[in-house]
């Protein structure tokens, strides 16, 4: 009664664009209540391109972005990228610290790129200092900030149909991102999410999911980088982005394949279908075995009858199942708590990143 609903569920939603690699991941699916989104490469594309350096301190913005990319050489982050030049010098001593930034030498000075928090540890300085609410990296040395940089991040254009299918389906969706509060608030309202979290450290998501599922809601996760690897663990369902890291991959519990994020939608529509198909099965199945048992225990119908009887039932729940295989118009794109207005549920920022 349950294999076959749940094979028949899994092919689909593989055919719809969502690989699940756990299968008893379909029930906490579908019975999912709070969707928690990462933002870069997850509801944008990921095609990071730098928009702007401000130098701040006595570097030109050349040089501030030569050494960003000496740091960021070897780096995996999604901003990464946008700053690699392939005439960078190589550093030195090269640290990263995931989901704060990258520490090395450079031409025998030691210097930090990544959040304001913790580019500022390395002088001392005032995080705040940094003016962080549109830019989303910066650099800095022993004598304090030195630039800041702000990327763009095309959002994916089926983003804000996405997000409203799901709240349509019943769930509460937010972003926790580590990016700049200026961004995720414009990118948040625009998609119309319930809650918007800025300055994410991988610990401040783990920790926010924490509390979710503290106060009862059953919290899914979608995300694409190393960062989110721990996150993604820590949450009921895990979805990985297909053209995310592989960390974060294996970590996960299913995989949307290609770059849109709309069988999501459809993906929890289908595990909501198969947990009613599986108890129609079993409750099909209780009750043949309820009245075939007795009666052949009684003499009263002949072994080829209860052999046909029992060939019978496996066939209906066969069929049964195979319902969840066959793609339907509705749930190609769009699906069947503590929820508050978008415009009025601007979270404070979590611990700088």
């Amino acid at each position: 009664a349950t294999p076959t609903a749940l094979t028949a569920a899994t092919s689909f939603l593989a055919r719809s664009g969502l690989l699940v690699t756990r299968g008893d991941a379909l029930e906490p699916l579908a019975r999912g209540d709070y969707l928690v989104l990462d933002k870069t490469g997850t509801l944008t594309e990921g095609r990071v391109t730098l928009a702007r350096a401000l130098p701040r301190g006595r570097l030109s913005a050349q040089e501030c972005l030569r050494i960003a990319a000496a740091l960021e050489r070897t780096s995996e982050h999604p901003l990464a990228g946008a700053l690699r030049q392939p005439d960078a010098p190589e550093a030195q001593d090269v640290t990263v610290f995931p989901g704060e930034g990258v520490e090395g030498i450079v031409d025998g000075r030691r210097f930090r790129v990544g959040a304001p928090g913790f580019v500022a540890a390395l002088s001392g300085s005032d995080p705040q200092a940094a003016d962080a609410s549109e830019s989303s990296a910066f650099l800095g040395d022993v004598s304090g900030f030195l630039a800041a940089f702000a990327f763009d991040d095309p959002v994916r254009p089926d983003a804000a149909e996405t997000v409203s299918a799901l709240r349509s389906a019943g769930l509460t969706a937010e972003i926790a991102s580590g990016d700049s509060e200026v961004r995720v608030k414009s990118l948040g309202q625009s998609l119309g999410l319930d809650r918007l979290n800025w300055r994410q450290s991988p610990e401040d998501k783990l920790n926010r999911i924490r509390e979710l599922q503290s106060r009862g809601h059953r919290v899914i996760m979608v995300g694409d980088g190393v960062n989110d690897a721990p996150v993604l663990a820590g949450a009921d369902v895990s979805v990985a982005m297909g053209a995310g890291a592989p960390l974060a991959q294996t970590t996960a519990d299913m995989i949307l394949l290609g770059d849109s994020l709309s069988p999501l939608a459809a993906g929890i529509l289908a595990a909501r279908r198969t947990l009613r198909v599986i108890r129609q099965n079993m409750a099909w199945a209780v009750m043949y075995n309820l009245t075939a048992l007795p009666l052949a225990a009684a003499g009263l119908i002949a072994p080829w009858m209860a052999a046909i009887g029992m060939s019978a039932s496996s066939l209906l729940v066969v069929l049964n199942s195979a319902r969840l295989s066959r793609r339907q118009s509705r749930t190609g794109t769009k699906p069947d708590s503590g929820s508050v207005s978008p415009d009025t549920s601007l979270a404070t920022p979590g611990r700088q990143q």
